[in-house]
């Protein structure tokens, strides 16, 4: 079990390093890993989410200490995202994972290639007013967040910094605000199909939390283009192993 815990620290250790430093891709990180190693889709999201909850608080509480968080953003952000959430968590948590595996790694290949054309975007230049429609923003990414077991930062912060918003605060604010998205689809888990995962969540956690002070640091001096770029590579070749296996 302890081999185990040790490997789930490493995958939420990394994860965390690239999701406190460039806004993104926890979710999609672990998720990706944990389907390509077998775990069913409901247990990988629940598992995620859960270790998230507390990875984020450090990571949010984190990127406070620092400057980096917009509080219009987070109170904007915060309900839309934390409703999307739970109803992703209901309606993953009852179907079967062997039918919607594929199409979890489908939708991960598809974060993988965004996250690509994300990187190798031109960023328009930062403004201070904040981006219309923030709202129904959150909740489309609390819904493919937990659905997909990932996916809350690609679509958000991306979206964000995408309309102008300064990159560092898109980054901090959507961290935090994801603890509340978090917390909620882990408390949906826990109603329906629980969540005695205990190696998984704490390796996760573990690793997680390790990572996130240095990764916060790590947002204003880490070339994010080209850690997005090999983050998205290693994203859509997982996926795409996990797709054909499924088919097979």
């Amino acid at each position: 079990m302890w081999e185990d815990i040790l490997l789930y620290i490493a995958i939420g250790f990394v994860a965390q390093m690239v999701d406190g430093a460039i806004g993104m891709a926890y979710g999609i990180t672990s998720s990706t890993v944990l389907l390509s190693m077998g775990v069913p889709p409901a247990t990988t999201s629940a598992c995620v989410h859960a270790a998230e909850t507390f990875t984020t608080a450090v990571s949010g509480v984190s990127h406070w200490k620092f400057g980096n968080v917009d509080w219009r953003l987070v109170r904007r952000l915060a309900i839309p995202g934390a409703i999307g959430g739970g109803i992703g968590a209901y309606i993953l948590s009852n179907i079967d994972g062997n039918v919607i595996k594929p199409y979890i790694a489908a939708y991960l290949v598809i974060m993988g290639i965004y996250i690509l054309w994300k990187a190798l975007r031109r960023a328009p230049e930062p403004s201070a007013e904040l981006p219309r429609h923030i709202g129904p923003l959150g909740f489309l990414g609390g819904l493919a967040d937990s659905i997909g077991g990932g996916g809350w930062g690609p679509i958000v912060t991306t979206t964000l910094i995408g309309t102008g918003t300064t990159p560092r605060f898109a980054i901090g604010s959507v961290n935090l605000t994801e603890f509340f998205v978090t917390l909620t689809i882990s408390a949906t888990f826990m109603f329906t199909i629980g969540l005695d995962l205990f190696p998984i969540i704490a390796g996760l956690l573990v690793g997680g939390a390790i990572a996130a002070p240095f990764a916060a640091y790590a947002t204003k001096h880490l070339p994010d283009k080209a850690l997005m770029i090999i983050v998205g590579l290693v994203i859509i070749i997982l996926s795409l192993r996990t797709i054909l296996i499924a088919l097979h």
